[in-house]
C-alpha cells in the first residue's frame, strides 16, 4: 500500500517537508551612455522575510515590532503592521517583512535577532545620476519590471531569465545545502545619449523654464548625418531612485508622445519644398502685399508691425513673414506640400526607441478646408513632436537626406571593463555614412538644402533669430512662436504660447541639430525669438566646444556678443489667422488607436463574479469620466474631442477612457516572435492607494498604468476584477 499504492503522494508530501525551492531573481541589465557612463544599474541590498512556523504565537508581537521599524512611509502599506501580519497568517513557510531596505534599518532589524527572521540578497535598481535623463531612462517597480522610459520598452531584454534554487531543509526548516540553477543575466543597452552633453542641455533647459516661469521645456540634441539622439532633455523631471515621492504629471516624454503646432520653425518645411518643387530661388521677389492676404474670405496677416512689399524670398524667410510663407504653399499646391511635409517625417512614427511615440498630426489634402493649404504653410493645422523638428532640420542640414532619429546604439551581453565592449564617443563626421540606416530617403535635393543652410543663416543674422548667434562658430535656424488653444471657444488664445528654435551649427559643416521648445512662458515675451533661441545659443556653443569642434568665425568680445543678441521681438509674433481648428479636433479621433494622443471614450467590460475582487469597492451607478489630462499643449483637442463624443452617446457620458492593451511579445530563436493576447489577468483595485503602491500592484499583476492628478487613486478604468491581456495600461485617477 504504501510503497504502490501510494508510493507518488508520499514522495511528494516528503519532498515538501524536506525541500524548498526558491527562485533567484536575473541581474536586470546595464544601461549605459555611448562613453560607457553606468545611467542605470543594478545593485545587491538586504531584504527581511520571516518563517511564520517558526514565530508561532509570536507572530503578533513579530509584526508590530518589525513594523515600528520598516515601516518608514506612511503611504506604503505593504510594511504596515496589518499587512504584515496577514503574511503571516496566510503562509507557514514564507512571508516577506521588507524589500529592497536601507541598511540602516536592515541593521536595526539584525539587532533585534529575532527568531524565525531571515535575509536575502535581492538586486535593486540604482540610478547613479537621480534626474539625468529620467523621462528617458524611465524606472522600474518593485519586481524589476520597467515601467516607463527605456526600461519599459525594453523590459523583456533587459529582465534577464531567472534561476532556481533547490534546498535540503531538515525537521525545523533549517537549510542543510542547495543546489542552484544560475540566473541569465539580462542585455545591457549602450545608447547614443552623451551624459555630458544631456547635462548641458538639463542644466540650460532648467534655467530658462525657471526663469520665465513656463509649464514644461524641452530639448533635442542630434547628430545630422547619423540620427542618433546625443541628448533628450525634458523639464521639470524626476527622481527614478525616490518612486515615493514620484509625480505623475512630469512622467511622460514630452519629446515623442506630446505635441504641439509648430508655428513658424514649420515655414522651412515651406520654403525648402518651393525650392526644390516649384523652382522657386532665394533671390525671387514675392509681393507681401503689405503684410495681409485674403483668400475665400480669410485674411492672413503678418505682424501687426510688418507691412512688407516686394521682398526677396530669402528677406520673407528671414523675417518669418506669414503671407511670404503662404504663397510659397500656394506654388506647391496641396498635393505637393503634402508629400513633402510626410517626406520629411510628419504624421508618422519616426521609430525612435522609445515608447509611447505618437505620430503627431497632419491631415491629408482631402481633409483640408478651402484654406487650410494657408495655415500649413505657417505651421497651424498640424501637430509635431520635438523629434519630428528637429529630424527635420538634420535633413537640410545633413544636404537633404531624412534619417530616422535612434537613441539605442546597441544591446549587449558584454559588461563595462570586457575588452570586447568599447566606448562610442562621439566625433563629429560631416558627412552622411556610406550605408543609410533603414527608413532614411531624400527629402530634398542637395543644393536646395544648400540655399536653405545659407537662408536660415540669414534668420540668425539679420532676422528674429539673432539670440542664436554663437560666438566663434557660425549658426542657422528658425524662431518659432506658436498661440496654445483655448479649449473653452476652439480660438488660440492671446496670452499662452509656445516658443520654439530649431537650428543647427557650424553652417558650412554641421555637427549638431538642436530643437529647443517651451510651453507656455509667463514672464517676459514668451516668444521664440527671445526664449528659445537663447537656449539654442548657450547649449550650441557649449556643447560644439565640449567636442572640440574647429572655430569657423573669429571670437567676439562680450560686449560684441551682448550687442547681437538684441533682436526685434514683434518680428516673430504669431498671427491669428482662424486656421480650422475644429479639423484638427477632429483628427485626434482619426488616429489609430495605439497612438498616446487617441482617447476613445468606450464603456469598459463588466467583471465576472468569479474574478472581482472580494473587498473591491462598490461600483458606482454612473461612474465619471476619466480624463486624460495630457500635459501636451494640444490637450485641447482630446478634452474637446471628448466633450464633443459625449453630447452624441449617452453610454460614453458615462464612460471610463479605454485602456491601452499591449498583447505580451515573446522572441523566438530564429529571429520571430509570438505574440500572446489570450494571456489575461484581473486588474486589481488600486481604490486609496498611493502612486507608489499602484505602480507596484500593477507591475506585479503584469499590467501598466496611466496616472491621472496626484493624491491617492479613487477611480480606475478598467474596473477592478476586469479580465484583460497581460500589458494592457490601466488609467487611474488620483485626487487629494
Amino acid at each position: 500500500m504504501l510503497q504502490i499504492f501510494q508510493h507518488k503522494m508520499w514522495e511528494q508530501r516528503a519532498a515538501r517537508q524536506q525541500q524548498g525551492a526558491f527562485e533567484v531573481a536575473p541581474r536586470r541589465g546595464v544601461l549605459y551612455d555611448r562613453n560607457l557612463k553606468e545611467l542605470a544599474m543594478t545593485v545587491l541590498v538586504d531584504s527581511v522575510y520571516a518563517v511564520p512556523s517558526e514565530l508561532g504565537d509570536n507572530r503578533g508581537n513579530a509584526a508590530e515590532i518589525l513594523s515600528k521599524i520598516v515601516h518608514t512611509d506612511p503611504t506604503d502599506n505593504f510594511t504596515s503592521e496589518h499587512q504584515m501580519l496577514a503574511r503571516f497568517n496566510a503562509s507557514r513557510g514564507f512571508a516577506w517583512v521588507g524589500r529592497r531596505l536601507n541598511p540602516d534599518i536592515v541593521n536595526r532589524v539584525r539587532e533585534l535577532n529575532l527568531k524565525g527572521v531571515y535575509f536575502q540578497k535581492e538586486f535593486k535598481r540604482f540610478y547613479p545620476n537621480n534626474e539625468l535623463a529620467a523621462q528617458v531612462l524611465g524606472y522600474v517597480g518593485t519586481d524589476d519590471a520597467g515601467l516607463g522610459g527605456l526600461e519599459r520598452q525594453f523590459d523583456f531584454e533587459m529582465h534577464g531569465e531567472p534561476g532556481h534554487m533547490l534546498t535540503a531543509l531538515d525537521a525545523k526548516r533549517h537549510v542543510l545545502g542547495s543546489v542552484e540553477n544560475e540566473p541569465q543575466a539580462g542585455e545591457n543597452l549602450v545608447l547614443s545619449i552623451d551624459a555630458n552633453i544631456q547635462y548641458m542641455a538639463e542644466r540650460a533647459l532648467d534655467e530658462q523654464v525657471a526663469k520665465v516661469k513656463a509649464a514644461h521645456g524641452t530639448i533635442v540634441v542630434q547628430d545630422p548625418h547619423t540620427g542618433q539622439i546625443l541628448a533628450l532633455a525634458v523639464s521639470p523631471r524626476f527622481n527614478p531612485n525616490d518612486s515615493k515621492h514620484m509625480d505623475s504629471s512630469v512622467l511622460n516624454n514630452l519629446a515623442v508622445s506630446d505635441v504641439y503646432e509648430p508655428g513658424s520653425t514649420f515655414k522651412l518645411v515651406t520654403y525648402s519644398a518651393a525650392l526644390d518643387a516649384a523652382g522657386v530661388e532665394p533671390t525671387d521677389i514675392v509681393d507681401c502685399q503689405g503684410g495681409a492676404m485674403t483668400m475665400f474670405g480669410r485674411t492672413l496677416h503678418d505682424d501687426k508691425s510688418d507691412h512688407f512689399g516686394r521682398v526677396t524670398v530669402q528677406y520673407a524667410l528671414e523675417h518669418s513673414s506669414d503671407v511670404g510663407a503662404a504663397k510659397m504653399a500656394l506654388k506647391l499646391g496641396s498635393n505637393k506640400f503634402y508629400e513633402y511635409m510626410k517626406g520629411f517625417g510628419f504624421g508618422e512614427r519616426s521609430g525612435i526607441e522609445l515608447p509611447s511615440e505618437t505620430r503627431g498630426l497632419l491631415r491629408p489634402p482631402h481633409k483640408w478646408g478651402s484654406t487650410s493649404i494657408l495655415s500649413l504653410s505657417i505651421g497651424q493645422e498640424v501637430g509635431v513632436t520635438p523629434v519630428q523638428l528637429v529630424t527635420m532640420v538634420s535633413a537640410i542640414a545633413n544636404g537633404g537626406e531624412y534619417i530616422p532619429p535612434h537613441i539605442l546604439l546597441q544591446s549587449t551581453d558584454e559588461m563595462k571593463g570586457d575588452p570586447r565592449l568599447k566606448p562610442a564617443a562621439f566625433h563629429p563626421v560631416y558627412q552622411l555614412p556610406e550605408k543609410l540606416p533603414d527608413g532614411s530617403h531624400r527629402v530634398i535635393k542637395e543644393l536646395t538644402a544648400a540655399k536653405m543652410r545659407s537662408m536660415m543663416q540669414g534668420i540668425v543674422t539679420e532676422g528674429t533669430g539673432k539670440a542664436a548667434q554663437l560666438n566663434g562658430y557660425s549658426s542657422a535656424g528658425k524662431t518659432g512662436t506658436a498661440q496654445k488653444i483655448d479649449p473653452a471657444t476652439r480660438t488660440y488664445s492671446h496670452t499662452k504660447l509656445v516658443a520654439s528654435f530649431a537650428g543647427f551649427a557650424p553652417v558650412s559643416s554641421p555637427a549638431i541639430s538642436v530643437a529647443v521648445v517651451i510651453d507656455t512662458p509667463t514672464v517676459g515675451t514668451g516668444y521664440g525669438s527671445t526664449v528659445s533661441a537663447p537656449v539654442f545659443h548657450e547649449v550650441a556653443q557649449e556643447v560644439l566646444e565640449y567636442l572640440g569642434v574647429p572655430h569657423d568665425q573669429p571670437l567676439k568680445t562680450s560686449k560684441e556678443m551682448l550687442a547681437v543678441a538684441k533682436t526685434d521681438a514683434h518680428d516673430d509674433m504669431p498671427s491669428d489667422s482662424g486656421a480650422d481648428l475644429n479639423a484638427m479636433f477632429a483628427e485626434v479621433n482619426s488616429l489609430p488607436a495605439d497612438d498616446p494622443l487617441r482617447t476613445a471614450a468606450t464603456q469598459p467590460t463588466e467583471p465576472t463574479p468569479a474574478v472581482a475582487e472580494k473587498n473591491a469597492p462598490a461600483k458606482p451607478t454612473v461612474p465619471s469620466p476619466i480624463e486624460k489630462l495630457s500635459s501636451s499643449v494640444l490637450s485641447a483637442f482630446a478634452a474637446n474631442t471628448r466633450k464633443d463624443a459625449a453630447a452624441t452617446d449617452a453610454t460614453a457620458r458615462a464612460a471610463l477612457v479605454a485602456p491601452k492593451v499591449t498583447p505580451t511579445v515573446s522572441p523566438k530563436s530564429n529571429g520571430g516572435v509570438v505574440v500572446d493576447s489570450a494571456t489575461r489577468v484581473a486588474v486589481p483595485s488600486f481604490q486609496g492607494s498611493a502612486l507608489r503602491a499602484v505602480i507596484e500592484k500593477a507591475g506585479n499583476a503584469g499590467l501598466r498604468v496611466q496616472p491621472v492628478g496626484s493624491g491617492l487613486a479613487t477611480e480606475q478604468a478598467p474596473a477592478a476584477g476586469t479580465m484583460v491581456p497581460s500589458g494592457t495600461e490601466v488609467v487611474v485617477r488620483f485626487s487629494r
